[in-house]
């Protein structure tokens, strides 16, 4: 896809920023309701509250709604757990995609990182053009701005696609172990994403995200008594703590890749020679190429332990993709940008190390534009804000972008 250069059938984006406007009160009074939801990743009931909000709401804009339950868990490192209900919404639009029509998915997600009672401690309020409250920006204002963004097009009778498929997630906040594979299901096909995540306090947009694998180093040594024969025993607690050194080095090697060893468990008793020992490591990086470089160093740190007598297995425990820049989605940027220019602002991307949804949707190889709910800050703290003046702004670049990619009559 090139950069749109002009736009056919559907509204001009300067058309939507009026309506969007007009729609700013019912988007905080909104905003106010979710926000009263404790609907944290470990609050099925809270998480289906929001789930059914959503639902009603796609219903009425003429969405055919899919709801799932994801499988409960049960073992480590969950326990035994339920998530809340994965909605999958589906709209058609009057292209077909013999005639140019695309399909755009955007991706939100429902649950927060805060506890039940959070709400009533710290409810929704205004503070000058700032709103506060948890979840205020990390989610509820994305999904909200997405929700209206549809209802936005409906009013202009703009639908100019193939289809629209509306994601909302009950378990992003704990990496979304449950939903991933309904995720990743409902990306298939899809032609572009827009993921719902709120925009960077500076106003940018996320065009890429490090992917993260999680390992287990497992050391095995030779237990013995440490005060008579210590020399029968090999200590793995030593060559753990080698390992470490070791590992920690591999930060640097390659640019924007991270290893961060964060637990590190060894021995029961003080008078063995310590016979066992855990580490567990992540590994941070923007490509998948670099992911493989830095296992390959993890197993060469492995193979060979620093005490005779010690082995070290490895196991990788999981692995979001990164969400990689690529060609596709800087086109997307640029079709954002020039949306964004006729609506009177300017836009600017990043890049993070932060990891979502839009990492797993990436990961099917649909090019994705993350960032496009209004702008906020401070998640997961009780500063956590969004800026209502941006609110009729970005949902009108909401708006104009899925009119932008959903007509391939509008590449240049």
């Amino acid at each position: 896809m090139s950069a749109p250069s002009r736009q056919r059938p559907g509204p001009r984006p300067a058309d939507l920023l009026g309506p969007a406007r007009s729609r700013l009160q019912r988007y905080l009074h909104d905003l106010a309701d979710l926000v009263a939801i404790d609907s944290g990743s470990y609050s099925p009931d809270g998480v289906n509250a929001v789930a059914d909000w959503a639902q009603a709401r796609l219903t009425s804009l003429g969405f055919t709604v899919e709801r799932l339950r994801p499988p409960a868990a049960d073992g480590p490192p969950f326990g035994t757990l339920r998530t809340g209900d994965v909605l999958v919404a589906r709209k058609a639009g009057r292209l077909t995609e013999a005639n140019g029509g695309r399909r755009i998915l955007l991706a939100a997600h429902m649950d927060t990182v805060f506890a039940d009672g959070t709400a009533a401690e710290r409810p929704f309020t205004l503070d000058g053009t700032r709103a506060h409250g948890p979840g205020v920006s990390d989610d509820k204002g994305g999904l909200l701005a997405g929700l209206t963004a549809l209802d936005l097009l409906q009013e202009q009778g703009a639908a100019e696609y193939a289809e629209v498929v509306f994601l909302a997630t009950p378990d992003e906040e704990i990496g979304s172990p449950f939903s991933r594979g309904i995720t990743e299901e409902a990306a298939r096909g899809v032609d572009y994403a827009l993921g719902l995540e709120c925009a960077r306090e500076n106003g940018d947009l996320v065009l890429a995200r490090k992917g993260v694998a999680d390992f287990r180093l497992t050391v095995t040594g030779r237990a013995a008594h440490a005060g008579i024969e210590p020399e029968r025993g090999a200590n793995a607690a030593l060559a753990a703590a080698h390992l470490v050194v070791s590992l920690q080095a591999l930060n640097g090697r390659w640019d924007g890749v991270t290893v961060n060893v964060g637990v590190v468990r060894a021995g029961h008793r003080p008078n063995i020679v310590c016979p066992e020992a855990e580490l567990r490591l992540e590994v941070r990086a923007a490509t998948a190429t670099d992911v493989r470089r830095a296992r390959r160093a993890i197993e060469d740190a492995a193979a060979c332990p620093a005490v005779p007598g010690t082995a070290v297995t490895v196991e990788q425990l999981d692995h979001c993709p990164p969400m990689e820049a690529t060609g596709a989605s800087h086109r997307m940027f640029a079709a954002a940008q020039q949306a964004a220019a006729a609506l009177g602002f300017t836009l600017g991307a990043t890049a993070t190390g932060g990891v979502g949804d839009a990492n797993l949707i990436s990961g099917t190889g649909v090019p994705v534009l993350d960032g496009l709910g209004p702008v906020g800050g401070a998640d997961h703290s009780p500063q956590e804000w969004l800026d209502t003046v941006t609110v009729p702004q970005r949902i009108a670049l909401l708006a104009s972008l899925i009119t932008a990619l959903g007509d391939s009559r509008n590449d240049a």
